[in-house]
């Protein structure tokens, strides 16, 4: 993701230990989160289904459409997160056309990827 600069001064750090869950699926979610460091696992129900790196963004379908989280994600490293909260997303999507482009672009680059996985 090109637009981690937009993040760069954001006080919302949220840090998880190697191996910790940053959320699971099921839980409702009311945060996207931003990969600033580390990496991390996509998972449902138990599959990895996506490898999270620097710039990758999660929990973005909370933002677009509130409800319980559809995936777990697993710091494979230490990572630190970016918390995004509702306010700051609409802001961000007001001021930064390119960056609702970009959420709609990693929404659409999953469901391809699951559509692909099932033999769509």
């Amino acid at each position: 993701m090109v637009f981690i600069e937009l993040f760069a001064h954001n006080p919302n750090i949220v840090k998880v230990p190697a191996g910790q869950p940053l959320f699971r699926e099921g839980e409702t979610g009311h945060l996207m989160f931003v990969l600033s460091s580390g990496s991390a696992d996509v998972s449902v129900k138990g599959v990895v289904v996506e490898q999270l790196q620097h710039g990758s963004i999660v929990g973005e379908v909370g933002m677009v459409s509130p409800g319980p989280r559809s995936a777990t994600v697993t710091a494979t490293t230490d990572c630190e997160f970016v918390a995004v909260d509702e306010k700051r997303f609409q802001f961000l999507v007001q001021q930064t056309p390119f960056f609702a482009t970009q959420v709609m672009r990693v929404m659409a680059e999953r469901l391809r990827a699951l559509d692909g996985r099932l033999g769509a």
